[in-house]
């Protein structure tokens, strides 16, 4: 779109009588520019179509906000949220005597609310509409608008048109041939988080692939960056809020029910908390919403829905319960943390096992969008197991360098062990060159360690003289060296065929001329999650405790004839003499109880617990209480009820989309948590008699652990697992709850 087109078909060039400065201070009463707003606005003014790339709190709003105070005519502002919509809105509205100078247009309104809005409009008084593309398209808005002065179109949140961006939607993808039908006018795409791939892609879609380009640091020095394992998580995340009452925080889930489970585990905890997704009614998440934003509430839990534009600068810590789909929408989470300039902590909990969920989830979708998700997560796990300062990984991310490491975050702060990788930089770049350069990490790993996966059959990659020339170390080690070669720009990835890695010229000159470079040890959060386990979490084992209750439990499991671990297994004991329950309540928190155990066999052990405390004048940890709330969850009332009416398993799991393996973990889960439960009914159709008594008599008298694999080898090849597991199933439920 040249500015000669545009000024003799839409509008002339704007002439201001005064500074920007000026009309800056007299409309929102700034006395100066944040970083180039000052020059987006110029630009736009000029009639030129612009990209703004500027971080959470950096002042996007305002680029196109006074820009169309300035210009004859409305400014179409493209936005995806109706809440975000209002909130804009209203604050336009602060800042002026006349509520028509800003408005609306969403499916929200009533006839008579729109006829207003077009009214205003048509009047000249409305300088900036908001609208969601799905309202752009509808043919009636369309019509109005070509006969509409349009200033210029803005569209917010511009990452949404990218199937790479975190947030992706269709419709973003046809705002482009909906601006033709209305009528051209300069465009500015703004958004806070894209990657170079992201920015060429919105910059394709929109037809403005000569736009002037402004791009503001990703760097926020206040942000501290900290991934934890997912361990004891509610434990860890009530302990942080109780060590920071009173400061307000985000907590984001992936899932709508995990929410709602954790924001009441937070309240019955004493915790002000409220939850926020969009499957909620409207009005109660907009009352949730504003109750955040008055402090009414200190915490609020909730899915990514929450938070986009949403101006709350005091937001003291993010804290992700989930890891996300994409450091684009990690970063941009991230980043409604501190926007004052003060305190800001993000802090992320990290297992593998929701890597292997999320991906879980992708199966059913298109290749294409397969293809895309698994590459965003994987370049997540690449940030979350690095020991390279995490700001270093999320400025590169986006396409952004730097020089020293932030000094604040955990990788920085904590570091781990160190080592020269000069050699194995080396080998890393020379399997890169082998493969043509036309590969991603993952495989060039996997070549490295020589492992024959299909893709490696596939291209007969088996046969290069570099398969197997690292296989002293895993794929995973490999994985890590690729991270620090890109990090030190010796590689770099492809725009168009994302992931696919390929040598930079300093690449080329490190092979020539290989200098000394320090790589550190990866994070491994399995064997931490197992190291904090194995510690139970907070405080330490109290062993002359943990001898008196294995006293107890072999006392109780010989009076009612039973093998000890039907009572309460070890690591139950462990955390009973680390945490110190002293109520049948807090003993419902102890890991593997549940308030059936807790009901049949707590009250000894209480009591034992309590005249332990008394009698050697014990400190309980104070992260012990942790009140938790029934499991409600939809799949375990379901299946309950189910079992109750006797529908055959295959059934169930056939109804729920899920297999028979996954359906009798649930089973467990629900059994061990003291929930009792009868499935003769089915054991009887698929478990021989005789066969029934053999695996029961094995868990009565025998088994030494409820541990599968080994009922599994002592039983032998006559029996399958679902059907051991089947059996201990209705052991557990009969002779433990």
């Amino acid at each position: 779109m040249t500015n000669d087109l545009i000024k003799e078909d839409i509008i002339v060039m704007v002439t201001l009588d005064k500074s920007l400065t000026f009309y800056l201070k007299e409309h929102f009463g700034f006395d100066s520019f944040k970083g180039n707003q000052e020059e987006i606005i110029r630009n736009v003014l000029n009639l030129n179509d612009t990209f703004v790339l500027m971080p959470t709190g950096g002042g996007k709003s305002l680029c196109y906000q006074l820009t169309a105070l300035l210009m004859e005519g409305t400014a179409v502002i493209i936005s995806p949220l109706i809440a975000l919509m209002k909130n804009q809105v209203d604050a336009m509205r602060g800042f002026s005597e006349d509520d028509g100078i800003a408005h609306f247009l969403n499916s929200s309104l009533t006839k008579v609310e729109i006829q207003k809005v077009r009214d205003d409009i048509t009047a000249g008084r409305t300088k900036m509409l908001y609208v969601a593309p799905e309202s752009l398209t509808k043919e009636e808005n369309v019509e109005f608008l070509r006969k509409s002065k349009v200033s210029f179109y803005a569209i917010d949140e511009a990452h949404c048109i990218s199937e790479w961006g975190h947030d992706f939607r269709p419709e973003y993808r046809r705002i482009r041939p909906i601006i033709e039908k209305i009528g051209r006018a300069p465009i500015i795409a703004l958004t806070a988080t894209a990657t170079p791939k992201v920015q060429h892609d919105i910059q394709k879609n929109l037809g403005i692939p000569d736009s002037t380009e402004y791009k503001s640091s990703f760097r926020r020095d206040n942000l501290y960056y900290e991934v934890r394992p997912k361990v004891n998580i509610d434990r860890e995340i009530i302990k942080y809020i109780k060590q920071n009452t009173g400061k307000s925080g985000i907590i984001y889930c992936l899932s709508r029910r995990k929410v709602e489970e954790l924001a009441e585990v937070l309240q019955v905890n004493g915790i002000k908390a409220l939850a926020y997704h969009a499957g909620m009614d409207a009005a109660k998440r907009s009352k949730n919403q504003d109750m955040f934003l008055q402090e009414d509430a200190d915490v609020i839990v909730a899915t990514i829905a929450f938070g986009m534009g949403i101006d709350k600068p005091d937001v003291r810590y993010v804290i992700h319960y989930d890891i996300p789909k994409s450091l684009e929408g990690y970063y941009q989470e991230t980043g409604r943390a501190g926007r004052d300039g003060g305190e800001g902590k993000c802090i992320t909990f990290y297992s593998y096992k929701d890597i292997v969920k999320l991906e879980k989830f992708m199966q059913g979708k298109p290749v294409s969008e397969q293809e895309i998700g698994k590459q965003l997560l994987a370049d997540v796990v690449s940030y979350a197991e690095s020991s390279v300062c995490r700001v270093v990984q999320l400025l590169n991310y986006f396409g952004e360098k730097l020089d020293e490491p932030c000094g604040n975050c955990d990788n920085c702060l904590n570091p781990k062990e160190q080592f020269e990788g000069k050699e194995l930089i080396v080998e890393a770049l020379n399997a890169i060159v082998a493969v043509r350069q036309e590969f991603k990490a993952e495989h060039i790993s996997n070549v490295l360690a020589g492992i024959h996966t299909a893709a490696v059959k596939s291209f007969r990659h088996y046969e290069l003289e570099v398969f197997g020339s690292g296989k002293d170390y895993d794929p995973r080690f490999w994985h890590g060296v690729i991270r620090h070669a890109l990090i030190h720009n010796l590689i770099e990835k492809d725009i168009v065929n994302y992931g696919t890695v390929f040598l930079t010229p300093k690449g080329y000159d490190f092979l020539k001329n290989p200098t000394s470079i320090t790589l550190s040890k990866e994070h491994n959060y399995e064997e931490d999650s197992e190291q904090i386990t194995m510690e139970s979490g907070a405080g330490a084992l109290d062993s002359a405790l943990f001898d008196m209750l294995k006293g107890l439990r072999k006392k109780i499991a010989k009076e009612k004839n039973l093998m000890p671990w039907v009572i309460f297994q070890d690591p139950s004991l462990e955390d009973m003499a680390t945490h110190y329950p002293v109520t049948l309540e807090e003993m419902q928190n102890i890991s593997g109880v549940g308030q059936g155990k807790a009901k049949r066999y707590g009250a000894p052990f209480v009591t034992l617990i309590k005249q332990y405390v008394e009698d050697n004048d014990i400190e309980r940890p104070l992260d012990l209480v942790i009140k938790s709330i029934v499991n409600k969850s939809g799949l375990k009332v379901f299946i309950i009820q189910s079992i109750d009416r006797q529908v055959p398993l295959d059934e169930i799991s056939n109804s729920k989309g899920i297999d028979l393996h996954e359906l009798l973990s649930e089973i467990e889960v629900i059994v061990n948590s003291g929930t009792k439960i009868n499935i003769d009914y089915y054991i009887n159709q698929v478990v021989e008699e005789d066969q029934q008594e053999e695996i029961y008599e094995y868990f009565r008298t025998e088994a030494e652990s409820e541990s599968l694999e080994i009922a599994c080898r002592e039983l032998g090849d006559d029996y399958t697992e679902d059907e051991i597991r089947l059996m201990r199933i209705k052991f557990i439920s009969e002779m433990g709850n």
